[in-house]
């Protein structure tokens, strides 16, 4: 489980069929072999590392269903380790499991902040609320607006310069997750033929008097 907050960019080193190798230093302190790093978002298994890099396996479906297969040599990435119980959650909980992939359709610049618009598949625009959450390669964003088929980020002057949607430019494809909530209260509901009432509410926690 992550957090959305990315720890820093990495920079891709190496491409080869199903490894990726990504050139980083924050992310690697306290790391094993076997353990778990968010490269856009992406949950992939470390399966090699030395202090100023790391290896990771990549399966075809991974690479299908996610930008990872449009990366190259010197392309930036953000990077998270996974959240420590008992820690602070900065962000939203994010699972590194990609729902789909989006586009950038627009940037427009408000003073110190940036507002971007993805284009998002139709099916995942149900899971989609104003001032719910997204996390797009990884990061934890706050939507702003939603469309039909789009939703509206704003990007602070931090995320800009601390995680590669700052250097993201129109036509780009974006990794997408959305709110686990979402999906829970979907498939709640979906399992209560009488929709949410106060008695579904009730029973599942929602309400405690």
């Amino acid at each position: 489980m992550f957090t959305g907050i990315a720890e820093e960019m990495g920079k891709v080193c190496l491409i080869q069929p199903g490894k990726l190798m990504v050139n980083a230093t924050m992310v690697l302190q306290g790391i094993d072999l076997g353990n778990s790093i968010a490269v856009n978002g992406v949950c992939l298994t470390v399966t090699s590392f030395n202090p100023s890099f790391f290896s990771v396996d990549v399966m075809p479906e991974t690479l299908r269903r996610t930008n990872l297969g449009l990366l190259k040599v010197g392309d930036e990435v953000n990077l998270e380790r996974p959240m420590v119980m008992g820690g602070r959650l900065g962000g939203h909980l994010v699972q590194g499991h990609i729902d789909d992939t989006g586009r950038v359709i627009a940037i427009k610049h408000e003073n110190e902040a940036i507002l971007m618009r993805f284009e998002v598949p139709h099916q995942l625009m149900r899971y989609v609320a104003v001032e719910g959450f997204i996390a797009a390669d990884g990061v934890s964003l706050t939507v702003v607006e939603t469309g039909e088929n789009s939703l509206a980020v704003s990007l602070v002057g931090y995320t800009q310069r601390h995680t590669a949607l700052g250097k993201r430019k129109i036509g780009d494809v974006i990794n997408l997750e959305v709110d686990i909530i979402a999906k829970y209260v979907e498939a709640l509901t979906m399992t209560h033929s009488g929709g949410v009432t106060f008695d579904f509410l009730k029973e599942h926690g929602f309400i405690t008097n």
